[in-house]
């Protein structure tokens, strides 16, 4: 039907022209098109967020610095190197150098060109990850130091020398086959850190509260201190593990001992839900921490290293251990390290045979075979009947006897035997007592 002016009527129509008879058809195509804007909008915002963090994964990726000097340089002498006995044990070698190049650095003295390991820490991870062993390994420690390839290119010969000029003569590969021939320990992997790297993920996570038993006043550290808790920042923390000659009895013995409270504390800090679950204080963390490391191939990149943390986040800190390797002073100068042989040997076996050792603040001296000189001797022969607050160890154990707690070799193991107990300290262990 049209009206007299041939244009069709409402009525041929109906209400809502060019739509169904009741309107339906238009509002089905909006609800359409705002669906497909929605699915857009939802579209662009999956892919921005996953750009930002491909961005984000990218850059902290990019901040890692591998070793492939060293890498070279340690495959040229892999049939020399330790066999790894353990599967799934790890041992990481961690260097903090003294460098003075880079940025941040130059204030803690000229830069000479050279560099060695203010500090070289053996972390042993245990198969299954069921506890955490880091050995403190003295820089004074007089040791053979191998041949070793230059940064020019040229080779040293062998020496003996002080532990901490193999870093010097040829840098972490030098290092690392040092302590190999030292321990027998096969190195899986290794990372350096310089002063500005250990600052900034100290700041990073908002400073590290230790405990001290008096105030610190020492202007080369550049410490102004109260006794009791107290928050070190990044600067603050660096002399406070770095000064030697003005904190306690000035022996590097001391510093080491400062240094694994520290640690100890930093594992605590980290390993809170304050850290680890909250976004805001992880990135600068792991910015600051891949930004300041450099480290064999396998763990320069982010996969890596979470592959190497995520082991690590488990451990109760009560069975995350610091201590020193057993030395005394050298025989031929008082102001260098040597070993104390039986005691370090049975170290090192353990950590080779990934089998557990035990860590006190005092070792009883009535129960332990330790050398008279040695400040960091360890226990050979305690009673299992002492070792309530260990665990059972009792598949590594000797054989004693009931009464007298020697052993009888004719006897099979009956009785929990603890591991040998070495001077030092858990993460669990609060310093304010």
């Amino acid at each position: 039907m049209t009206d007299t002016a041939g244009t069709p009527s409402a009525g041929t129509l109906g209400p809502g022209a060019g739509a169904s008879a009741t309107g339906n058809g238009l509002i089905r195509r909006r609800r359409r098109r705002w669906l497909r804007y929605g699915a857009v909008a939802v579209a662009v915002t999956v892919v921005a967020a996953a750009g930002a963090g491909w961005a984000v994964y990218a850059k902290l990726d990019g901040n890692i610095t591998p070793d492939n000097a060293a890498a070279t340089e340690l495959a040229r002498y892999e049939k020399e190197r330790p066999t790894a006995l353990v599967k799934d044990a790890q041992n990481i070698l961690l260097i903090g150098s003294d460098s003075r190049s880079g940025n941040g650095n130059a204030r803690y003295g000229r830069d000479s060109g050279t560099e060695r390991s203010d500090t070289t820490i053996l972390l042993h991870l245990a198969a299954g990850r069921r506890s955490a062993t880091a050995v403190s390994l003295p820089r004074d420690l007089m040791v053979d130091v191998p041949a070793c390839r230059q940064p020019d290119g040229s080779r040293t010969e062998p020496t003996f020398a002080m532990f901490n000029s193999a870093f010097q003569k040829g840098g972490s590969a030098c290092t690392i086959r040092t302590v190999e021939n030292l321990t027998g320990v096969r190195i899986d992997h290794h990372v350096v850190v310089d002063f500005h790297g250990f600052k900034d993920m100290v700041d990073a996570i908002d400073g590290v509260r230790i405990c001290l038993d008096e105030p610190i006043h020492d202007k080369a550290a550049k410490l102004n201190l109260p006794a009791g808790r107290v928050t070190l920042d990044g600067e603050q923390a660096l002399g406070y593990v770095r000064a030697r000659k003005s904190l306690g009895d000035g022996s590097d013995t001391d510093r080491m001992d400062r240094q694994q409270r520290f640690l100890a504390a930093l594992v605590n800090k980290v390993q809170s839900n304050d850290v680890l679950l909250n976004p805001v204080k992880l990135y600068p963390l792991l910015d600051a921490a891949t930004s300041s490391l450099t480290t064999d191939p396998d763990l320069a990149h982010l996969h890596g290293l979470y592959d190497l943390v995520r082991g690590l986040r488990d451990i109760p800190t009560a069975r995350v251990q610091f201590l020193t390797v057993p030395r005394e002073a050298y025989a031929h100068d008082a102001n260098r390290d040597q070993l104390v042989q039986a005691d370090a040997e049975k170290l090192f076996e353990r950590l080779r045979k990934d089998q557990p050792v035990a860590v006190a603040e005092e070792v009883p001296q009535d129960s332990a075979t330790k050398s008279p000189n040695s400040s960091d001797g360890s226990q050979e022969e305690a009673d299992p009947r002492e070792a309530s607050n260990h665990d059972d160890y009792s598949e590594y154990g000797d054989r004693y006897d009931g009464k007298s707690g020697t052993k009888r070799p004719d006897e099979p193991v009956a009785a929990v035997s603890p591991a040998p107990t070495f001077r030092g300290n858990t993460a669990a262990e609060d310093t304010c007592k």
